[in-house]
């Protein structure tokens, strides 16, 4: 079916989606302020839509990597396609994790508070992530890629593994010619089935971030907030810098004003916030993306593997938290020795999309892994860690939304005007092209 021009029928402020979820996390702030009891009992309610989103995620990512690619002229694109990809994203998430060891080292919200490591009490949940530090190695990401079946990464919901078979199925059709045409139109209209789904789960979106912004703040209420406040102000402050500076003069680069952008994505930034997930935007993301003009195969490939590998809001996380915690517990860490630790947050963290809380886990996996930091530090900013993980997120999305549009406009297919026609709200009278489903209703 053929998607009406974004900006063809706009639709009066009262019933945009990102108004509603926007009055859905001032309420559920409210709540948990209010009635903290009963807004941490909410938690089901996000948990609830995030789940929903999750079931779509795998089957959307699979049908369109496998259609992109089964419909791209030359395979060796898609390697081509790949390998800049990658770069991209390894320059992305070394800039991050750079800048917030920059931050860390200039501001030292770690200073003065002399905690000391042997008498830090550690949770089981904690102790539980740093045992399994211990014993996982650094490069476990890579093996982890190829699955041990064709449908368990659907069940579990493992996007990288979902990606690596949607590639391979992609590339068997595309070299088997008109003998596979049939199956690539039988997953375009799966397709139209899936995104249509998830237009009914979207409904339900100011529910679910009503209730995960409820519970966060009716569990770990505010009071965490000012002993660590500083720390929290430099991570904040770093990742504005980042997206602002850093992600916006990228923009630049390729002639996309990235505030018109995040205005573009407002929606899926709101849901971002209100979730703590950039899970639950990652089927939408796909699609708008597609909507300025970024071919289907370049969303296909950039955006899934994005989700793993170029994570921008961890790779600062990591940074700025393991150096805060040897400030804090006054562990003497030189500038080598903190750019080694970088060296090895940027292999632990890839392969860690569909993990809940997984800034925290992979901060405890690399404590434990290293041993240059200690462990038990972790439990000082375990308070705070729900409060830095939307930022997190936001981060992420905003890092992968940006990526295609670089790696598009790095391949030559990318339709600059139509692009900045499409952020200032204008519809595009020249393009009309066949779309799975209109998601924002």
């Amino acid at each position: 079916m053929v998607a009406p021009e974004p900006g063809a029928a706009r639709k009066p402020w009262y019933r945009q989606l990102y108004v509603w979820v926007l009055a859905a996390i001032a309420l559920g702030v409210g709540v948990g302020l209010l009635w903290p009891s009963f807004g941490a009992s909410l938690e089901p309610l996000g948990n609830t839509f995030i789940a929903a989103i999750k079931m779509v995620i795998a089957p959307i990512v699979f049908v369109t990597v496998v259609t992109g690619i089964a419909s791209v002229d030359s395979l060796r694109r898609v390697g081509r396609l790949g390998v800049k990809t990658l770069l991209y994203f390894q320059g992305a998430t070394l800039t991050a994790m750079l800048l917030g060891l920059v931050a860390i080292n200039v501001f030292r919200p770690g200073d003065g508070v002399h905690a000391d490591p042997s008498r830090i009490e550690v949770s089981d949940s904690v102790a539980g992530l740093i045992d399994k530090g211990e014993h996982e190695s650094w490069w476990h990401f890579l093996t982890d890629i190829v699955p041990s079946s064709m449908v368990a990464p659907f069940a579990e919901g493992k996007v990288l593994q979902v990606v690596f078979i949607a590639i391979m199925a992609g590339i068997a059709l595309n070299a088997v010619g008109e003998v596979g045409e049939p199956v690539v139109d039988g997953l375009r209209r799966v397709s139209a089935v899936i995104f249509k789904m998830l237009g009914y789960v979207m409904y339900a979106a100011p529910v679910g971030a009503f209730g995960a912004m409820a519970y966060s703040v009716g569990k770990f209420g505010t009071g965490t907030l000012a002993g660590l406040g500083k720390l929290i102000l430099v991570f904040y402050g770093s990742a504005a810098f980042f997206v602002i500076v850093v992600l916006g003069g990228v923009g630049a680069l390729i002639r996309v004003n990235i505030f018109k952008l995040l205005r573009y994505f407002r929606e899926e930034l709101l849901l971002v916030l209100g979730t703590s997930s950039s899970d639950a935007v990652l089927p939408r993301l796909m699609t708008k993306l597609e909507r300025l003009g970024v071919p289907r195969d370049i969303v296909g490939l950039t955006v899934p593997t994005g989700y793993s590998f170029n994570m921008d809001g961890i790779a600062m996380y990591l940074s700025l938290a393991a150096v805060f915690i040897a400030q804090a517990t006054d562990t003497p860490l030189s500038l080598g020795m903190q750019l080694a630790l970088v060296g090895v947050m940027i292999l632990t963290s890839k392969g860690s999309a569909g993990v809940t809380g997984a800034g925290f886990v992979i901060l405890a996996a690399t404590l434990s892994t290293t041993g240059t930091v200690p462990a038990a530090g972790i439990m000082l900013i375990f308070g705070i860690d729900k409060f830095m993980s939307e930022c997190r997120a936001l981060v992420n999305f905003c890092g992968n939304a940006l990526a295609s549009l670089v790696i598009a406009r790095w391949e030559g297919v990318l339709d600059v005007a139509r692009v900045r026609r499409r952020l200032d709200g204008s519809p595009d009278e020249t393009v009309a092209r066949v779309e799975p489903v209109e998601v924002n209703r």
